[in-house]
C-alpha cells in the first residue's frame, strides 16, 4: 500500500529573486525552478498572459511562515529580493532618456513615448524603493537615497530637454509635468514619513479613547464593586485581600500609560505594597507628594519594605504609607492601628526593627524614627533620607 503524496503549501520564500512566485510553484507543483521560470517567459511573450498571471499569484500568494529567533542578528521575518529592481528601472530610464534627447534631436516622433517610458519606469523605481527596498535588510538606504537622487535627476533633465525643444503643447506639458514629478520624487521620502506618523498618531489616538470608554465603564461597574467589597468585608478578611489584589491588578492594567516610570521610589513602594497585600491580611494604601525622577535607594526602599512587613504581621488592618519627595529630603512614613511597639521591650534577639530599619538607614547616611502613632494609636515608622550633596 502506497502513501499518498502530499503536495507541499503554496507558499513564496522570503529569499528570493523578485516576488517569489515561480520558486513558490516550483515547490508545490514538484517541477524545476528553471522550467516554471521559463513557462512564465513564454506565457509573458505570448500575449502578456505570463506577466498578468504573476502578478496576480504574487498577490493572492502568501509568504512562508517566519522562523526568526531572538539570538539570531538576521532578520528572517523580513523578505530579501537579490534584484536590484529599482537600480534597473533607474538604468531603463536612463536609456529611455538618451532615446528622447536623440529623438528631440532628430526632429523625430518617437520622443513623447520615450519621455513617458522615463516617468514610468523613475516613478516606479522611487515607489519600489520607497515600499520594498525601504524592508530589505539587503538594501540599506544610501541605496534607496541613491535611487530616488538619480530618479529626480533623470526626470528633471528629461523635463528640460523638452521644454527646449520645438515650442508646442505636447512638448510643453511633458516638460512641465516631469519637473513637477522630479520635485515630487525628492519630497517623496518626507510626504511619506509624515504620513506614515500620522497614521500612527491616529491609530494611537483611537486606542486611547477606546481604553478611556473601557476605563470608565469598568470604573462604574468592577472597580466599585470591588471597593464595595472591601468595605463590607473588612481589611483583614481574605475575601477583601482576594478583591483588593484584583482592583490593583485592574487599575494597573488600566491606567498603566498614567503611571510613573519604573525604577522612582513611589512606583516601589506600590509594587512592595501589593507583594505584601497577597501574603497578609492587610491594606496599604501609598500615598506620593512631590515629583522625583531619581532612581528608588535600595536602603530606603528596603526600611520601607521591612516596616511594611511589620506592620502587616502584628498589626494588620489597614496600613497607610506617605512619601513626602523634597529638594534636599525624601521621608517615608509607614503608620498602622496596631497595638503599637515599645522598642526597650523588645527581646535583644529581635533585631527586625533595630537593625533591618533602623540600623540600615543609620548604615545609609539616614534615619529612622519608631513612635506611638496620632493619640497613642498604633506606630509610625519614619524614614528620611537626605539629597546627596554634589
Amino acid at each position: 500500500m502506497t502513501t499518498p503524496h502530499h503536495r507541499p503549501p503554496l507558499a513564496r520564500p522570503r529569499r528570493v529573486i523578485l516576488g517569489g512566485v515561480c520558486e513558490a510553484l516550483s515547490m508545490h507543483l514538484g517541477f524545476s525552478v528553471r522550467a516554471v521560470r521559463v513557462a512564465m517567459i513564454v506565457l509573458a511573450v505570448a500575449g502578456g498572459g505570463g506577466a498578468l498571471l504573476y502578478l496576480w499569484l504574487w498577490a493572492l500568494v502568501p509568504l512562508e511562515p517566519a522562523h526568526a529567533t531572538p539570538d539570531s542578528d538576521v532578520d528572517d521575518t523580513a523578505v530579501t529580493r537579490r534584484a536590484p529592481v529599482a537600480a534597473l528601472l533607474v538604468a531603463v530610464a536612463a536609456v529611455a532618456s538618451l532615446v528622447a534627447f536623440e529623438s528631440f534631436a532628430a526632429a523625430e516622433g518617437r520622443a513623447s513615448l520615450a519621455l513617458l517610458v522615463v516617468t514610468g519606469a523613475a516613478g516606479t523605481a522611487v515607489g519600489w524603493s520607497l515600499y520594498f527596498d525601504r524592508h530589505d535588510p539587503g538594501r540599506s538606504p544610501r541605496y534607496g537615497t541613491i535611487v530616488r537622487i538619480a530618479s529626480a535627476g533623470l526626470l528633471f533633465v528629461a523635463g528640460a530637454v523638452a521644454l527646449a525643444s520645438r515650442p508646442n503643447a505636447v512638448n510643453a506639458v511633458l516638460g512641465v509635468g516631469l519637473v513637477v514629478l522630479a520635485v515630487a520624487v525628492i519630497a517623496a521620502p518626507r510626504v511619506v514619513t509624515l504620513w506614515t506618523e500620522l497614521m500612527r498618531e491616529r491609530s494611537a489616538r483611537v486606542r486611547e479613547e477606546q481604553r478611556a470608554e473601557i476605563a470608565a465603564h469598568l470604573h462604574d461597574s468592577v472597580l466599585q464593586t470591588l471597593a464595595l467589597i472591601q468595605n463590607r468585608a473588612g481589611a483583614s478578611s481574605e475575601v477583601a485581600r482576594i478583591a483588593r489584589a484584583q482592583e490593583r491588578e485592574l487599575r494597573d492594567w488600566l491606567f498603566a500609560a498614567e503611571e510613573p516610570a519604573a525604577g522612582d521610589l513611589a512606583t516601589e513602594l506600590r509594587r512592595v505594597a501589593a507583594s505584601v497585600e497577597l501574603d497578609f491580611p492587610v491594606r496599604i494604601d501609598v500615598v506620593s507628594a512631590g515629583a522625583s525622577d531619581e532612581p528608588a535607594s535600595a536602603p530606603l526602599l528596603a526600611a520601607a519594605r521591612e516596616a511594611m512587613l511589620n506592620a502587616a504581621r502584628h498589626a494588620g488592618g489597614d496600613v497607610s504609607v506617605y512619601l513626602e519627595t523634597l529638594p534636599g529630603s525624601t521621608d517615608v512614613f509607614v503608620r498602622d492601628r496596631g497595638p503599637g511597639v515599645d522598642l526597650d521591650a523588645l527581646p535583644a534577639d529581635r533585631l527586625g526593627i533595630r537593625e533591618s530599619i533602623i540600623g540600615r538607614m543609620s548604615r545609609a547616611g539616614g534615619s529612622a524614627t519608631v513612635r506611638p502613632g496620632a493619640g497613642g494609636a498604633g506606630t509610625e515608622v519614619h524614614l528620611r533620607l537626605e539629597a546627596p550633596r554634589d
